[in-house]
């Protein structure tokens, strides 16, 4: 199985390598596992944000480097405005962040990797595991 990590699943990793999240992500192929550019824009938007810019893109890049990345392609963006018209007239929509990432796991056909399941959870076809 194939998952993409999305953004709270990788946050958790780099505070806590033992939490349950870091002793799953560790016990997989990091072949099998992926990042996509949306996560990464939203990982590097949290290190301009914090105390220690510099040294947490550091350990951020270090992180990067383990994983392949996915861009929004036009697959992706083609699934997107399926999925967004379907929770607009359902009256559940999801951030577009969220939306995005979502997107590009089922263009790829992957399992995302978050605790965000009330979300994520609203879009029909999508596979995810909370590893928390």
């Amino acid at each position: 199985m194939k998952y993409l990590l999305d953004t709270n699943a990788c946050v958790t990793f780099l505070r806590d390598r033992d939490s349950q999240t870091g002793r799953k992500l560790m016990s997989v192929r990091y072949a099998d596992v992926v990042l996509c550019a949306v996560v990464k824009a939203e990982l590097y938007y949290g290190v301009q944000r914090s105390s220690f810019p510099a040294r947490n893109l550091v350990q951020l890049n270090d992180f990067f480097a383990n994983f392949g990345s996915l861009p929004f392609d036009d697959q992706a963006a083609e699934i997107y405005g399926r999925l967004r018209a379907e929770l607009a007239r359902a009256g559940t929509p999801i951030g577009p962040n969220d939306l995005m990432i979502a997107a590009i796991t089922l263009a790829h056909d992957l399992t995302l990797v978050t605790h965000n399941v009330d979300e994520f959870g609203r879009v029909a076809g999508l596979r995810f595991e909370d590893w928390e």
